[in-house]
């Protein structure tokens, strides 16, 4: 937070990707021009985070066909792996979902998820439920403190990769940590580019169907839950409030006296069963004008980072439908078995991440 030059290099790179949805949005104004219009004071979930899939998998196919994306992940990776000691494909990986997003990032992955181990799968699952997108990075700064949220987003990175080695440690034979590339077989006859091209366009579009249809039976089932609630009577007893009651101790930890961390818990719990946006509206006149709860600097940080990043049940659906359309049932299972940690990696990533960016502002 106060370091402009690391700002700056992180806003740089997310509005190249930026650029990038907007010249989808392009395609999607052609055929769906009503689409690209909110109508609920936030952005279209389709619009904003899975049709761009149709533009940014082609693209990054066609830069896996050429070999420059195989080689970029090699050396590129190569020297992330030595400062984070994680294997080659993962330290890209952190680096590529710090702005393309978790469906994107899946997909764009997909031949390298396919011949990695259902174990390393899962490293990325877990490391997807804290990454963000660039196309909603401009929406965010609209609500809450742009300085922050930018923050938030290498913190999120680093945190990722560490819980994630502590729930998930993995470790791969040198001869395992590779980089796929399109012809493993030299001898092989490349496919057709505009075969190629059209099997590329195909998949993301069964990817964005799959993902959507997760993602609704997820947040329906949620809601779901909140009105079995209701039946009780009792008005306290919702899924927000369940997990406001459990993150309150780690909110008290944050350095909030007890009303303070109560209210902070109760929107972190909000986030979790909703969505950042949810929250982010809820809060942003009084965190833009540093009023009532935020006008301790503290509170405006740790609430702020905490909100940047996806880690909530429906990302849990939009990941686990993204896996479904890219590896085999066998390793969608052994994801799907494993929801709870995956929940918990997402939430202990926001909570680190926030912990680490209060420290610097009381």
């Amino acid at each position: 937070m106060k370091f402009s030059a690391g700002r700056e290099v992180v806003h740089a790179a997310a509005d190249g990707f930026s650029w990038l949805v907007a010249v989808a949005n392009k395609g999607i104004a052609f055929a769906l021009p009503d689409w690209l219009a909110p109508t609920t004071g936030s952005p279209n979930f389709v619009t904003s985070a899975l049709l761009p899939i149709l533009l940014v998998v082609p693209l990054f196919d066609i830069l896996t066909y050429i070999g420059l994306l195989p080689w970029l992940v090699k050396w590129i990776g190569r020297g992330l792996s030595f400062i984070t000691h994680q294997p080659r494909f993962e330290a890209f990986f952190s680096v590529e979902m710090m702005f393309l997003g978790n469906t994107e990032v899946l997909a764009v992955s997909k031949d390298q998820l396919q011949q990695m181990s259902a174990k390393r799968n899962f490293t990325l699952a877990m490391m997807s439920m804290s990454c963000v997108t660039s196309a909603i990075i401009g929406s965010y700064i609209k609500m809450v403190p742009g300085q922050y949220v930018l923050t938030a987003i290498p913190l999120n990175i680093l945190g990722s990769i560490a819980i994630a080695a502590i729930l998930n440690p993995v470790t791969v034979p040198a001869d395992e940590d590779i980089v796929v590339s399109i012809n493993k077989n030299k001898d092989q006859k490349r496919e057709p580019f505009f075969s190629f091209l059209g099997d590329s366009i195909l998949n993301a579009g069964k990817l964005i169907l799959i993902i959507t249809a997760t993602v609704i039976a997820y947040v329906s089932l949620a809601a779901l839950i909140n009105q079995l609630f209701s039946l009780t009577g009792l008005s306290w007893l919702t899924l927000e409030n369940i997990f406001g009651i459990i993150l309150f101790p780690f909110a008290w930890l944050l350095g909030f006296d007890v009303n303070q961390a109560f209210q902070i818990a109760q929107y972190m719990g909000t986030k979790l069963v909703t969505n950042e946006f949810v929250v982010m509206g809820e809060i942003t006149k009084n965190i833009m004008a540093q009023k009532g709860l935020f006008a301790n600097e503290h509170a405006r940080v740790v609430l702020t980072v905490f909100l940047t990043s996806f880690a909530n049940f429906g990302t849990l659906g939009m990941i686990i439908g993204a896996f479904k359309g890219l590896v085999s049932k066998e390793k969608t299972n052994y994801i799907s078995s494993r929801v709870p940690q995956m929940l918990l990696a997402g939430v202990l990533v926001s909570l680190l991440s926030a912990a680490s960016a209060g420290l610097f502002a009381w």
